[in-house]
C-alpha cells in the first residue's frame, strides 16, 4: 500500500513560496540523521503561524538585500538553496525555520472610495471578439441508412441539428456534436412509432483531400415494432360499462405509435365530459413492454369523477347580467345529463352578445344527488363586461342611387338585459332619413329578438318622391354571422303616414296623395347553405307574406308576396356556380291604389346589375318608371376564387309587370363581372355590370358600378 502525503498548499503561498529545510551537518566518521516523513513537519505551527502578517500592521516592508550563494566544500554535494525575498526572513539564526512577519506597504490608492460605474468605459475587447465567419470551416455530408423504411426521414430532416447546420462546421468535433444529438432524435423518433429495440451508429469519414466534406453517416437499424398487447382501463364503473373502452380508439395488434396514443388519451377525456361526467381526469398510462413477443400492454388510469346532471347558474365578476338571463341563454333543461358541448355552446351565445371583455363558463360540484345517485352541477359564468356603446359610420354608392352616408350610435346594453337602444341617421343622393330603435336579445328565449322602431324618412327616386313616418315592431327569430340557422321566422306590425308622388323630385307636386297603411309582415326562410355570406354548397328558399290596409277612403287592402331561392353548385375548390329567382305578386286593388313606395320594382345591385335602382319596369309618358304588381328576376354567377382574390362573371334577366302574375316576356338582361376580396368576415363585393339592348329614351346607364359586403345572393 502507498500512502501519499500532499503538502498544503495554503502553507506554500502564505510563506511566499519559497522556504528552506534544515539540515544537520555531515561528517565522515557519523551517518547522516534521517528525517521520518511519517512524523517530521514540513514547517513547524509556530513558524506558519508567525509568518501570518498582522491585520493591523502598516509598516513598510523593508526588502532584504540578495544573500550570497557560499560555495560548497569540496567533496560535498552542490545544494541550491533558494534566495530570501522580501516577503519572508529568518529572524532567528538558530531556528531556521523561524520565519519573518510579513509586512505591507501603505497604499493610498486601497483607501480611496471606488469610482460609480457609471465611470468606467466599457468596451469589448476586440483582440478575442471574431465573427462567426471569420472562423475557420469545413463542410460536411450527412448520409442516413436505415429510416426511408419506416418513413421518418421527413420528420427526422425537420428536427435534425446536422440538417440545420447546412453542411458547414467550425471543425470536426462540432460535426461529431451534432452527430450525437441527431443519434439522440432518431432514438425518440423511433420510440415514438414503437420501434424500442432500434439502435443508431454513427461514423465520420475524415476526406481523403483537402476541401473535401466530412460524411457523417448515420445507420439506423429500426428492429421490429411494437405491437398493443391488451388494452384496459383503471377506473370506477361507468354508465354505460364500457364507456372509457370504447372512447379509446386503439385495439390489440396496432403499432404501438405515441401520436395514437396521446390522441386516444384526450379522446378519453372529451367523451367523458359529453356523457356525465364533468370531472373526469386521465391519470397516468402504463404500457408494459414484452421484448420476446414485441408487445407492449396497455393500461390507463382514470379518475371518472361522479357522474353529473346540471343544476342551475351562479354569475360572478363585472357582470353585464345575472343567472336568470343566463339561463334563457342555455339550450338544456335542469336535470339533463351534463354534456360538455351545451356548455361551449352556451358560452358562444355569451359571447355572441358583445357584452363582454371575457366570459368562461365552468361546472361546480353541488354536493346534491338525484334519486338515480347522479350528482347536480351548477355552471357558474365568470363575466368581465365590456363597453356597451358603439359609434359607427359608413359612406357608400351605387349608379342610379347615388352617395350615401349613416352614421349610428347604440348602447347594447342601456336596458338590462341585453336592452339596446340604437339611433341611426342617413344623408345621401336620393335617402334621407332617422331611425330610433329598441331592441331586445334573447327575449325570453335563446335567439329570440323583440324590436320597436319609430322612423322618419325623405326619399327621392325616378319613381316616386315620399316623405314618411311610421312605427313599426318585428318579434324574429334570424341568421347571424355567429349563428346561421336552418329555420328562420319574423312577424310584426307597420303603421305607416306617408306623402308620395309618383315621377320624383317634385314633378307632380301637384297629384300627390296621403297614405295611412296598416301591414302585418311575415316571413319564413329555410337555409342549408354552408355559410351565411360566402356560400359554396346548398341551397335557401323563403317567402315573405304581407297583408296590408289603407286607411284613406276606398283604396281597400291587398296581399304582397315574395317568393326567393337560390342554388350553390361547387364545380371545384376554386369554382362555383350560383343561381337564383325571385317572384313577387300583390293581389287586390289596382295599381294606382297601391302606394308608390309599396309596389315592386326591378333593376339596382340586389335585382337586375346593369339598371338604375328600380328602373327595370312599366313606365309612364315621360319614362318614369311607375312599378308594378307582379315581378320576376333571376340570376347566373360563376365565382372563381384564387386565395383571396375571386373573379364573378354574372348574368341577371327579369321585368316588374302591371298584371297581378308575371307574364315573362320582355325580359331585361344586364351581364357584367365582379372583383371579390375575401376577408375573415366575408368576402367585399365590386361588380361591373351593362344593360344589354340599352334604351337611351329612359336614360339607361352604360355602365353600373355596385359595392357591397357579401355575395350578391
Amino acid at each position: 500500500m502507498t500512502v501519499l502525503n500532499f503538502v498544503p498548499a495554503a502553507a506554500l503561498m502564505m510563506a511566499g513560496g519559497a522556504f528552506a529545510q534544515a539540515t544537520p551537518p555531515v561528517t565522515p566518521d557519523a551517518p547522516a540523521p534521517q528525517a521520518d516523513p511519517d512524523t517530521t513537519p514540513i514547517i513547524s505551527d509556530d513558524a506558519f503561524t508567525a509568518a501570518l502578517p498582522s491585520l493591523d500592521d502598516t509598516q513598510t516592508a523593508t526588502p532584504t538585500p540578495p544573500q550570497q550563494t557560499q560555495a560548497p566544500a569540496q567533496g560535498q554535494p552542490q545544494t541550491a538553496m533558494p534566495a530570501a525575498t522580501p516577503a519572508a526572513t529568518a529572524t532567528d539564526p538558530q531556528d531556521p525555520d523561524a520565519l519573518a512577519p510579513v509586512t505591507t506597504a501603505q497604499d493610498s490608492t486601497l483607501d480611496a472610495p471606488l469610482p460609480p460605474l457609471s465611470g468606467y468605459d466599457v468596451q469589448p475587447n476586440q483582440g478575442i471578439v471574431a465573427s462567426e465567419t471569420d472562423q475557420p470551416q469545413i463542410t460536411y455530408v450527412t448520409v442516413v441508412d436505415g429510416l426511408h423504411t419506416i418513413k421518418l426521414n421527413e420528420e427526422f430532416k425537420a428536427l435534425s441539428s446536422l440538417d440545420a447546420g447546412k453542411g458547414k462546421a467550425v471543425n470536426v468535433a462540432q460535426v461529431r456534436a451534432r452527430a450525437t444529438e441527431d443519434e439522440g432524435i432518431i432514438l425518440r423518433l423511433l420510440q415514438s412509432r414503437g420501434y424500442y429495440d432500434g439502435t443508431v451508429t454513427t461514423a465520420l469519414t475524415t476526406p481523403q483531400a483537402a476541401g473535401d466534406p466530412v460524411q457523417a453517416h448515420i445507420v439506423v437499424v429500426p428492429g421490429p415494432a411494437y405491437t398493443f398487447g391488451t388494452i384496459k382501463a383503471a377506473a370506477k364503473p361507468t354508465e354505460p360499462s364500457d364507456l372509457i373502452r370504447n372512447a379509446i380508439p386503439l385495439s390489440t395488434g396496432d403499432p404501438i405509435v405515441a401520436a395514437n396514443v396521446i390522441a386516444a388519451e384526450a379522446n378519453v377525456s372529451v367523451v367523458m365530459q359529453q356523457t356525465g361526467y364533468p370531472f373526469a381526469k386521465v391519470g397516468q398510462r402504463d404500457i408494459l413492454l414484452d421484448g420476446a413477443a414485441h408487445t407492449g400492454d396497455y393500461s390507463l388510469s382514470v379518475d371518472t369523477g361522479n357522474r353529473s346532471r346540471f343544476g342551475g347558474f351562479k354569475s360572478d365578476g363585472k357582470q353585464a347580467f345575472g343567472a336568470d338571463h343566463v339561463a334563457v341563454m342555455t339550450r338544456f333543461e335542469k336535470g339533463d345529463l351534463y354534456d360538455n358541448r351545451r356548455v361551449d355552446d352556451l358560452r358562444e351565445a355569451l359571447v355572441a352578445t358583445g357584452l363582454f371583455r371575457s366570459v368562461a363558463v365552468e361546472p361546480v360540484a353541488t354536493g346534491t344527488f338525484a334519486d338515480d345517485g347522479t350528482e347536480y352541477v351548477d355552471l357558474l359564468v365568470h363575466q368581465q363586461r365590456g363597453p356597451y356603446r358603439t359609434l359607427a359610420a359608413q359612406l357608400g354608392y351605387n349608379t342610379g342611387e347615388g352617395f350615401t352616408a349613416t352614421a349610428s350610435w347604440q348602447n347594447r346594453n342601456m336596458f338590462p338585459p341585453e336592452g339596446a337602444l340604437i339611433v341611426t341617421g342617413s344623408l345621401g343622393t336620393q335617402q334621407q332619413g332617422l331611425t330610433t330603435t329598441f331592441r331586445r336579445a334573447n327575449a325570453k328565449k335563446r335567439d329570440r329578438t323583440f324590436q320597436l322602431s319609430a322612423t322618419a324618412s325623405h326619399n327621392i327616386y325616378d319613381s316616386y318622391e315620399a316623405y314618411t313616418a311610421g312605427i313599426s315592431g318585428q318579434v324574429s327569430r334570424v341568421s347571424t354571422p355567429l349563428w346561421q340557422k336552418v329555420w328562420t321566422w319574423s312577424y310584426g306590425f307597420d303603421l305607416t303616414a306617408s306623402q308620395e308622388a309618383t315621377g320624383g323630385f317634385n314633378k307632380y307636386i301637384g297629384n300627390t296623395e296621403n297614405y295611412y297603411v296598416v301591414a302585418l309582415p311575415t316571413r319564413i326562410g329555410y337555409d342549408r347553405s354552408d355559410s351565411l355570406l360566402n356560400p359554396s354548397l346548398g341551397y335557401r328558399a323563403s317567402v315573405e307574406l304581407t297583408p296590408q290596409v289603407s286607411l284613406q277612403g276606398g283604396s281597400g287592402s291587398s296581399v304582397r308576396t315574395i317568393i326567393d331561392g337560390s342554388y350553390y353548385f361547387p364545380v371545384n375548390e376554386k369554382s362555383v356556380i350560383a343561381a337564383r329567382t325571385r317572384l313577387g305578386f300583390i293581389f287586390g286593388g289596382s295599381l294606382d291604389q297601391i302606394a308608390p313606395s309599396r309596389r315592386l320594382y326591378a333593376g339596382g345591385g340586389g335585382s337586375i346589375r346593369g339598371y338604375s335602382y328600380q328602373q327595370v319596369g312599366p313606365l309612364d309618358d315621360t319614362f318614369n318608371p311607375t312599378g308594378g304588381l307582379s315581378l320576376f328576376e333571376a340570376s347566373v354567377e360563376y365565382r372563381y376564387r384564387i386565395g383571396n382574390i375571386g373573379i364573378v362573371p354574372f348574368v341577371d334577366i327579369g321585368q316588374a309587370y302591371v298584371s297581378t302574375t308575371p307574364t315573362f316576356d320582355n325580359l331585361r338582361v344586364g351581364v357584367g363581372i365582379g372583383a371579390r376580396l375575401y376577408t375573415n368576415f366575408g368576402p367585399i363585393r365590386i361588380d361591373v355590370a351593362t344593360p344589354i339592348n340599352r334604351s337611351k329614351e329612359v336614360g339607361e346607364p352604360l355602365v353600373a358600378l355596385y359595392v357591397g359586403i357579401g355575395q350578391a345572393f
